[in-house]
């Protein structure tokens, strides 16, 4: 018989909480939609425990919310969360864009450019919006690494989950096809403006969202 206070394995918890972020970032589990210990626990065959431990890490990547009396609710990606969220981001990526351009100027080695352009090529082969979200993340990620930057590089990853999340949110903005495009031509431009293009991109990004 499972001991309920025992430590929950982390396999089962990262089984569970993967299987919830995926239906968060999908949109099947809709923002402020209420996230029970009980049901939980049947649906996955874990425990209380486990339940609780995957909640407290979707909490930790901001997918969800734990509020006292309220429970643990999706994430509400609000207008002032979008506008906080992609003015952090800016900072980060703005600098680390910033920085790659210093060092290799106008003409990006092929080493470097490498991950962003094999992230290109994945993303027009997604079959899916969830992992066009993935995929998307991934190409920003290669951009930010160019920096070189440890710790812009360690900043960025942070708010991997909020970034898939946003991407979500512009859905109904693109197409894969139309998202591809936007950044075939981003890869471009950050070699030959810099750090220009890449805050053009994003608040580009941000009025879709605010503006609606």
């Amino acid at each position: 018989m499972r001991n309920a206070d025992a430590a929950p394995n982390a396999t089962a918890v990262e089984r569970v909480a993967g299987a919830l972020r995926d239906e968060i970032l999908s949109g099947r589990l809709a923002a402020g939609s209420p996230l029970r210990e009980e049901p939980a626990a049947a649906r996955f065959g874990v425990s209380r425990h486990t339940v609780r431990a995957a909640f407290q890490r979707l909490a930790a990547d901001r997918l969800a919310v734990a509020a006292p009396y309220r429970g643990v609710r999706v994430a509400a990606f609000d207008r002032d969360a979008i506008t906080a969220m992609q003015q952090y981001r800016s900072a980060l990526e703005v600098e680390a864009v910033r920085l790659a351009h210093l060092r290799y100027g106008t003409g990006w080695p092929a080493e470097v450019l490498a991950p962003a352009l094999d992230a290109l090529d994945r993303l027009a082969a997604s079959e899916d919006w969830l992992e066009a979200e993935r995929v998307h993340l991934e190409l920003h990620r290669a951009l930010v690494a160019a920096s070189e930057s440890p710790r812009i590089i360690e900043a960025h990853a942070a708010i991997g989950s909020e970034m898939l999340l946003f991407v979500l949110h512009i859905r109904p903005h693109y197409t894969v096809e139309s998202l591809v495009a936007e950044h075939r031509e981003l890869v471009e431009q950050v070699q030959a403006r810099g750090p220009d293009a890449i805050r053009e991109h994003l608040a580009h990004s941000l009025a879709l969202l605010v503006d609606d």
